[in-house]
């Protein structure tokens, strides 16, 4: 049975072509694949170099990523700020955007004065992820997406498990969605 296309939606399979060009473009110029963890760990790096210089310098884990002299705007980076970039004008150009601080399927599973919920269970996601992703070295975009595009076993493998995680966190937090 095929299924009716939600009208505020890209179509998936050109969504797909135009992240595989984005990708092969990402190669040939710059010689690299997705990834995109690291830059929020060099930002965290630039940020804190603007307050204490020498401790940044000394921290052999920032100096990794962030060399003396170099601004630390990289290729990543600028994919970082593509993907916002990115998003808004596919929600801008699919009639989908708009501003809301609390999702719906949130709203209804927690109710609605639950923001400060909300932005805690986020900002301990958020950290969790990150957390795996710089133990992984590595994100579900470095390690899925440009993994199975080099037909890696490791990149399959770890693309499965986001999956797997994703939908394990996904079934304790709403359940079946309100859906019987």
């Amino acid at each position: 049975m095929k299924q009716a296309k939600d009208p505020g939606s890209w179509n998936p399979y050109l969504a797909g072509a135009l992240t595989g060009l984005v990708a092969v473009a990402s190669v040939l110029f710059t010689g690299k694949y997705f990834g995109a963890s690291t830059s929020f760990v060099r930002s965290a790096g630039m940020l804190e170099r603007l307050f204490v210089p020498e401790r940044v310098a000394a921290n052999s884990y920032f100096s990794k990523y962030l060399q003396p002299g170099v601004s630390g705007f990289d290729w990543q980076w600028m994919f970082v700020v593509g993907i916002l970039l990115g998003a808004l004008l596919a929600a801008a150009t699919s009639g989908s955007f708009r501003l809301q601080a609390i999702p719906d399927m949130w709203q209804r599973r927690f109710g609605g004065r639950s923001g400060p919920r909300r932005a805690l269970t986020a900002f301990a996601g958020g950290s969790i992820l990150m957390f795996g992703a710089r133990m992984a070295d590595g994100c579900p975009s470095g390690h899925g997406l440009s993994g199975v595009m080099q037909l890696a076993v490791s990149g399959l493998l770890a693309l499965v498990c986001f999956f797997i995680g994703g939908v394990l966190v996904a079934r304790l937090l709403y359940g079946k969605g309100g859906q019987q």
